[in-house]
């Protein structure tokens, strides 16, 4: 059991709806932190959704800073969006941004996310389940992690979407002052998103994707929409007015709330 331990917050104690865990991960041999926000305590089954940060975040930027909970509720009050379990992980604490990658140095940061987080989840929620279906959503590194986790792993994934992204873990030299050296995985082909699309062509969930025409990433997404158009893969970006800023995200991260509430529909 990679799941060791869970502490779990006190709902008399947290702004309505907003759940607390620290999961203690033998994939990083540390305790690491999960902002979850579940308007639906009531429901079964339901989606659960995997937003991932970017570069010096942590488990409550999405709601601290991108004020997404209400990007959420606004959505949902005007109709037509299917209720979802909002959750978003810290990435684990690596340097700058740990990228979501299994490192060579033997910390697992993909499945902090893609086993850790998902059962500590389900666990300590009474609406999800093993039935629920899963997404996953990221902005700038997170992005990056959602898309190449989402390519990596189809089976677990229903649907992918990504903001402002990082498309080549190159690109993180723009953030971080670490030598990239660290994000050396024990695979060469690792990092690279285009590999495990061209891997899972054949069984990868609907994909979406956006960057502000005035984000220093955008041209990195253009040439990625380009290698996808080469993969055959459909999923096309979405150029949009913007930078790289909590106030792109938070307009555009209800993209992502319809998009997957699509996808939700359509599996029913």
């Amino acid at each position: 059991m990679a799941v060791i331990r869970i502490e779990q917050s006190n709902p008399e104690y947290l702004a309505e709806h907003f759940q607390l865990l620290t999961v203690q991960s033998s994939h990083l041999n540390r305790r690491c932190d999960i902002s979850v926000f579940n308007a639906h305590p009531d429901g079964k089954n339901l989606p659960i959704v995997i937003l991932l940060h970017g570069v010096y975040g942590n488990h409550w930027v999405w709601s601290g800073l991108g004020g997404v909970h209400k990007a959420y509720s606004d959505e949902y009050a005007k109709g037509g969006l299917s209720q979802m379990i909002l959750v978003m992980p810290s990435d684990g604490g690596f340097y700058g941004g740990s990228a979501y990658l299994p490192l060579a140095n033997g910390e697992n940061y993909e499945k902090w996310i893609v086993e850790d987080v998902i059962e500590a989840v389900i666990k300590c929620n009474p609406s999800a389940s093993p039935a629920s279906n899963i997404y996953i959503a990221g902005l700038s590194m997170g992005g990056y992690g959602a898309l190449r986790l989402g390519a990596k792993y189809p089976t677990i994934f229903k649907g992918i979407s990504a903001h402002s992204s990082i498309t080549d873990i190159r690109e993180m030299a723009q953030f971080v002052a670490e030598d990239l050296s660290l994000y050396n995985t024990h695979l060469n082909y690792e990092s690279d998103i285009a590999h495990w699309l061209k891997v899972n062509k054949n069984h990868l969930p609907p994909i979406r994707f956006d960057c502000g025409t005035e984000d220093t990433l955008y041209s990195g997404n253009q040439m990625f929409n380009q290698r996808l158009k080469q993969l055959g893969i459909t999923a096309e970006l979405e150029s949009l007015s913007g930078e790289h800023s909590w106030d792109y995200w938070n307009r555009n991260v209800r993209k992502t709330f319809h998009f997957f509430s699509q996808i939700q529909e359509f599996n029913y």
